[in-house]
């Protein structure tokens, strides 16, 4: 093969992140010949900075909160965390930024994996360096987010934390500021005040996790109070210097806030305003609107998975969309897949618009599917929200002493189904699954009586949320 020769495939993806792989991997179980090309680590975002990092950061800190809690363990635990050990698991996870492995896992299931910056260069054709590559029925960008900086005056001097830097530092800032109230933020605040910093949290908004229910927020911001950490709502930063490895931040209110490090969790832009979307007709830089087979509106070729199509900026949703759009490839290649196909086959993407699952590993755990009860109001469903304490539930005792947590479903009136539920509280990731099939499966809520939840587990919130339904 020379450095100037055109290689034909089926398929070609742009982005060896969770969702590229999955996409190869669904292109290629279907038969076709797929190319992939990335210009940084195979696993991408969230295998190296974001996914699997934050949450190696957060387990220790989770499980020494829930150890505290309890009698006779508390006692154990009271010493601080072992940064360092902590930060040696957390490299473990990343594969100390090697990703030798994941390149061995693609070419176990057939994909030719292509190391460079990839752009398009005008129709089902990608170049990589000197190499062109084409493809006979699809090329899927699947590139992702970037961290967005705010356009504050010598920002880039400051040298400032974004995810990235969060997620991969080997050392604990003495005292740190976060800037951001989303999920990056509160769980970057709480992994790094249980580590030891003294941590600042500015927020411009009203409160932590706005796009949950309102008391998810609260609780979280409450818990991280009592941890220690300064909490500030309704918090502009005006500017940020640094002089002798000191942060300077001075916020709208003119307070003036020192700090080792500071972090910005203030948002996410596309990756694509360099991988050559003008030679298709197609806005450099700009989110990439798809159908539900993951489709480029416009193009019968083109496809879109992850964050740059902006439906849900979440692993999981990505990963989700990859399997779709594999599964839509191979059928239109197959000549089997017809447009209008139904809504809840392999070929369409429809968990994406109101049935969306996350979960916010802070301490509590705040976990959320489908529309809050102002997004059910404001889409023009007639619905009631039922809320619970957690403490209420028998298998939140067991999680020690008090427990803190809060549950609320979304129930449509008309139909009785479930337009979203809302859990807060140790333990409840696990819990949003449920939640899940119930509302992705529009299970009415008479069944939902018939799903007996074991007893004494935090699932036993679904029969207190069916009572308080029932009862008011």
């Amino acid at each position: 093969m020379t450095e100037s020769e055109t290689i034909a495939y089926d398929v070609v993806v742009l982005g060896a992140g969770p969702v590229g792989e999955n996409v190869a991997d669904r292109t290629r179980a279907a038969g076709l010949t797929t190319a992939v090309v990335e210009s940084e680590l195979i696993g991408g975002e969230c295998s190296y900075w974001a996914c699997m990092p934050s949450k190696a950061l957060l387990r220790p800190v989770i499980a020494r909160a829930d150890a505290r809690r309890l009698p006779g363990l508390r006692q154990a635990v009271q010493g601080p965390l072992d940064a360092d050990a902590v930060f040696a698991r957390r490299n473990w996870f990343t594969g100390d930024w090697t990703d030798d492995g994941q390149a061995d896992w693609l070419a176990g299931i057939g994909a030719d994996l292509y190391r460079g910056h990839g752009r398009l260069a005008g129709p089902r054709t990608v170049t990589v360096g000197d190499r062109t590559l084409t493809a006979r029925h699809a090329v899927v960008v699947s590139t992702g987010t970037r961290a967005v900086l705010p356009p504050l005056p010598g920002l880039a001097e400051v040298r400032p934390w974004t995810s990235r830097e969060a997620t991969s530092s080997q050392t604990v800032p003495g005292r740190l500021v976060v800037v951001g109230g989303g999920v990056v933020a509160t769980e970057m605040a709480t992994a790094y005040q249980a580590l030891g910093s003294r941590v600042t949290v500015l927020v411009r908004g009203k409160g932590l996790l706005n796009r949950m229910e309102p008391f998810a927020g609260e609780l979280v911001a409450e818990a991280l109070t009592e941890a220690g950490a300064d909490v500030r709502t309704g918090t502009s930063v005006e500017s940020v210097t640094r002089a002798d490895g000191t942060v300077t931040v001075v916020t709208g209110a003119g307070d003036r806030i020192e700090a080792d490090e500071i972090l910005f969790a203030t948002g996410r832009a596309p990756r694509t305003d360099d991988i050559g979307l003008d030679t298709i007709g197609l806005e450099p830089g700009s989110w990439l609107t798809v159908d539900d087979s993951l489709r480029v509106t416009g193009t019968d070729w083109l496809y879109a998975t992850g964050d740059v199509n902006h439906r849900a900026l979440l692993t999981h949703q990505g990963k989700y969309q990859a399997r779709i759009a594999g599964a839509a490839i191979a059928a239109r290649a197959a000549g089997t897949l017809l447009d209008g196909a139904d809504p809840w086959s392999a070929h369409a993407a429809t968990a994406d618009h109101e049935t969306v699952p996350q979960v916010v590993f802070a301490d509590p755990e705040a976990a959320a599917v489908g529309l809050s009860l102002a997004e059910a109001e404001q889409a023009g469903y007639r619905v009631r929200a039922v809320d619970v304490d957690m403490s209420s539930v028998s298998g939140a005792g067991l999680y020690g002493e008090g427990y803190k947590g809060r549950a609320r479903m979304v129930v449509d009136l008309e139909e009785e189904i479930l337009r979203g539920v809302t859990f807060v509280g140790a333990g409840v990731g696990e819990l949003i699954h449920s939640a899940t099939i119930a509302v992705a499966g529009r299970v009415p809520v008479s069944r939902l009586w018939h799903a007996v939840p074991s007893y004494p587990t935090l699932s036993e919130v679904w029969l207190r949320l069916l009572e308080a339904f029932r009862d008011n």
